[in-house]
Parts: C-alpha cells; sequence; structure tokens
C-alpha cells in the first residue's frame, strides 16, 4: 500500500497535513502519536469512511483513492480492527467470521473454521460474544478481519481495552497471523512501548505531519528533535550555548556542528544513560572521553521500580532536577551527594525552540 500528500481539514485546521507512506505485504507500521494528532483521521481516509481534499491511495499499485476516483470502502481490499472488536452481537463465533464471504456453504465453513484453529477459538465456534472474554473476541475480530483476505489492514488501538498481561500475549499472536497472510499492516497507537514491540516501521506523528519515519531503533536512537525524544522516553535537558562548535556545561564540552556561534541548545539525555559514582570529600571521579566531567547533585528521590531504580537529584549547578535510572536495587537516601556523568554517545543536541 501507498499514500501519498494526503490532507484533510476541520473547521479551517488542516488535521492530517502532506501524509504519505508505503506499507509492504508482510510489513506492520505504526503511525504513532498523541491524541488529536490526525492518526485515526489517516485511517479512515485510507478505509475510505471519510474523504481526502488531496492525496491518493494505492493499494496494490491500484487507484483507490485520488481526486476523481473513490473506490467504495468494501472493494478496496482493506481490513479493519477497531477497540471495541464491533462483533455482531446476535451471531455465533462463526457466523461473525464467515459475515460477508463469498463462495459455497462448504467453503465458507472450511474458510471459518481454519481460521478459528489459527487464533485458538476452535472450541468456541458455537459461542456468542457475550459468553467470550476479551481477549477471546480480539481473537475471533482478528479472524473476521482477514477472513476475507484483505492486501491491506488497518488497526486503531485495537489492543487498548485488554489488560497489561493479556495485551502482549494477544498483540504477538495477533502480529504472526498477520505476517503468516503476508498482509500490509498499517497500527495506530498512541502508546511508544507498543509501536516499539510491533513495528518494523514507525510513522511518528504530529499536528497532522510525520515528523519522522524509520525503524524503531533509528527513530529511538536518533530522534527528530526534542520532542521526538521526549514522546518515546523520559529525558534530562540541559541548557548550553554554541562557541566554536561546542557547547560548554557543567557536564564539560559537547559537539554541536553545523551550529553557528550563540546558537542556544538543548543537551538531551534518556535517565538510563546517566553514570553514578560516589562522593570522595567533596570530589568525584575523574573526567574521560566516554563521560565527560562528572558533576555533583543530592539525591531529592529514590524508588524502586522493578528491574530497575529511579533516582532524582538535584544538581549544584545551577538546581535544576535529573533522574537516573540505574537496575536492580539503588535507594541511596534523600540528601545523599553523589557524581553524575552522562554518556556523550548517547546525547542529542538540539536547537532550541
Amino acid at each position: 500500500m501507498k499514500i501519498r500528500g494526503l490532507t484533510r481539514t476541520f473547521g479551517g485546521r488542516r488535521v492530517v497535513d502532506d501524509v504519505s507512506l508505503s506499507v509492504m505485504p508482510g510489513q506492520v507500521t505504526c503511525l504513532l502519536g498523541p491524541s488529536g494528532c490526525g492518526k485515526s483521521t489517516t485511517l479512515r481516509m485510507i478505509a475510505g469512511v471519510e474523504n481526502p481534499e488531496a492525496g491518493e491511495v494505492r493499494v496494490d499499485g491500484q487507484v483507490v483513492c485520488d481526486r476523481t476516483v473513490r473506490v467504495p470502502p468494501e472493494a478496496r481490499s482493506i481490513g479493519l480492527m477497531f477497540q471495541d472488536f464491533a462483533l455482531f452481537p446476535h451471531l455465533d463465533v462463526a457466523r461473525n467470521v464467515g459475515f460477508g464471504l463469498s463462495g459455497s456453504r462448504a467453503e465458507v465453513r472450511a474458510r471459518v473454521a481454519e481460521l478459528l484453529e489459527r487464533v485458538g477459538m476452535s472450541d468456541h465456534i458455537d459461542a456468542y460474544p457475550h459468553e467470550l472474554s476479551g481477549g477471546e473476541q480480539q481473537r475471533v475480530a482478528l479472524a473476521r478481519a482477514i477472513a476475507p483476505r484483505p492486501r491491506v489492514m488497518l488497526m486503531d488501538e485495537p489492543f487498548s481495552g485488554l489488560d497489561d498481561r493479556l495485551r502482549d500475549d494477544i498483540r504477538d499472536e495477533t502480529l504472526d497471523v498477520l505476517k503468516q497472510e503476508g498482509t500490509a499492516v498499517l497500527l495506530v497507537t498512541h502508546e511508544p512501548a507498543e509501536a516499539m514491540r510491533m513495528a518494523d516501521e514507525i510513522a511518528l506523528m504530529r499536528d497532522g505531519r510525520i515528523v519522522q519515519h524509520g525503524a524503531p531503533y533509528n527513530v529511538y536512537n536518533a530522534p527528530a528533535d526534542l520532542a521526538a525524544a521526549a514522546f518515546f522516553s523520559d529525558i534530562n535537558v540541559i541548557r548550553g550555548e554554541v562557541r566554536g562548535a561546542l557547547t560548554e556545561t557543567p557536564f564539560g564540552q559537547f559537539l554541536a556542528p553545523g551550529l553557528p556561534d550563540g546558537t542556544a541548545v538543548d543537551i538531551v539525555f534518556r535517565p538510563q544513560h546517566v553514570r553514578i559514582d560516589f562522593d570522595r570529600g567533596g570530589r568525584g571521579p575523574h573526567p574521560t572521553a566516554e563521560t565527560g566531567t562528572p558533576a555533583r547533585g543530592v539525591v531529592t528521590r529514590a524508588r524502586f521500580m522493578g528491574a530497575e531504580s529511579l533516582v532524582e537529584f538535584r544538581m549544584d549547578f545551577d538546581g535544576s532536577i535529573l533522574k537516573a535510572r540505574v537496575p536492580s536495587v539503588f535507594l541511596p537516601r534523600r540528601g545523599t551527594a553523589l557524581w553524575l556523568m552522562v554518556r556523550r554517545d548517547r546525547c542529542f543536541v538540539f536547537p532550541r525552540r
């Protein structure tokens, strides 16, 4: 599937602004962003339930939507899955999955049986939706969505109604089935962890536009700007000014290539990339090329989070609060002085906006 230049305006505001994407068969692309950024509107235009003002949608090379062509939703070979599952309450599982399938009764029954076995619901073929758990309803909804063998599957936060433990299992099972079918999947979510877990590619959306697009590793480790970095995790920010392609800070110098002298910058790093060392009579460890110059802070709070501990510091140099994530249990007392260092290869320098 390819979409190019999709645009939609509501009330004089562009909620989708020149969005372009490609999703290959067997690939999962996550359209990720905060609520209200235009993700669901983009999905509705692709599905055909809403018309774009500009742009086009192609499925297997065929135009299904542009300025002159408007293929109806049911003829686009596009499947839909939403968070409410939308099963027919008066139909049993078999008839829900087989609804709308063409062919003989035997062919439909065989396709239904095949899909229910693949999603682990064969024993519930005669059950009604109200007799199923949320996870079971989601499996039936998946089977129904892929029954007609759509070339594209659009998924709008389909797992948000499930509890955390069940959600991971259902997501993994759903991906396996869709990849086996060779379906191109476009998944909408506002949860970065879900996008990282499921996606082959992530398209980060903000204010109607795609601001970054790439593999999860690249989007996470090379964010386009401060807001992109902050969307994926907690961040620490210290401020500086460029002089000779360098920014001087209490943590030492940071490279700022390509930025003119006098540019105000934000230096961004994640809490897990902060290293901690003990205070030795008011002195810290020696500077290194990897972690730069240590800066002293005083513990204001420490919390055990399960697999790690989160420690907050008030820094001596400006009174700001910085956070560090430490594996396992590390709970220094409030008021303890410690030295912090920052991994240079995990820092981002952005012009301040």
